[in-house]
C-alpha cells in the first residue's frame, strides 16, 4: 500500500496553558508559565491523556506563545518546556505559533493553521477530531478546522467563545465525554 492509502485517524488538539499546564492567573486573566519553575501539569491531565491515547486518538498540542514575538520569552525556553511535556505525557506532537496578532501569520489561533498543519503531517481527519481549549481563540480555531470543540470554562475575565460544542470544567471532563460518545457510536 502506498502512503495515499493510509487510514486517516482522529485527534485531540489541545491548547497548552490552561488545558494541560497551569496558567498563572493575574487579574482573572491567564498567562503562560515563564520558566520551568512555573511549569506544572494540571491534576487529572496524565490520566485523561492516557485514556484518550488508549481510545485511539492522536494527541497534539497547538499553542500560541506570542511572548516570544514580544521578546518576553526566549524561544529556547518555550521549546524546552514543550520537549519536557512530550517526555512526560503521551503526546504525538507539540506545534507552537511564536507570532503576535500584528504578524498576520496563519498559525496564530483563532486561525486554524496549526491544526491543519498537524492534520496534514499526522494524517488526521479533522471532522472526527476535537479541539480542547480554555479561550475563545482555541474554540474558533477548532471550529474553523472542522473539529468538534470543548471549552474549559475557568471564568476568565475576557471574551468567551461564541459557540463551543461542549462546555466543561477540565480536560478530564472532556475526555470522559469523548470516550463515552465513542462507546455509543
Amino acid at each position: 500500500m502506498g502512503s495515499g492509502d493510509e487510514m486517516m485517524r482522529p485527534a485531540i488538539f489541545l491548547d497548552r496553558d490552561g488545558v494541560i499546564t497551569r496558567p498563572t492567573i493575574r487579574g482573572r486573566k491567564p498567562y503562560p508559565p515563564r520558566s520551568f519553575a512555573e511549569l506544572e501539569v494540571l491534576p487529572g491531565v496524565r490520566d485523561a491523556l492516557r485514556a484518550l491515547k488508549s481510545g485511539g486518538y492522536c494527541l497534539v498540542v497547538v499553542t500560541n506563545q506570542p511572548d516570544i514575538a514580544r521578546g518576553t520569552m526566549q524561544r529556547t525556553v518555550a521549546d524546552s518546556m514543550n520537549d519536557w511535556l512530550k517526555s512526560v505525557l503521551p503526546l504525538d506532537a507539540v506545534l507552537m505559533c511564536v507570532h503576535d496578532d500584528g504578524d498576520r501569520c496563519q498559525c496564530r489561533k483563532p486561525l486554524p493553521g496549526l491544526i491543519t498543519q498537524a492534520a496534514r503531517e499526522l494524517r488526521v481527519e479533522c471532522a472526527a477530531s476535537y479541539m480542547v481549549g480554555d479561550r475563545w481563540r482555541d474554540i474558533e480555531a477548532g471550529r474553523r478546522a472542522g473539529c468538534k470543540t470543548f471549552f474549559i470554562d475557568f471564568g476568565y475575565d475576557e471574551q468567551a467563545p461564541e459557540s463551543a460544542d461542549f462546555r466543561v470544567g477540565s480536560l478530564a471532563d472532556a475526555a470522559r465525554i469523548i470516550l463515552q460518545t465513542d462507546a455509543l457510536s
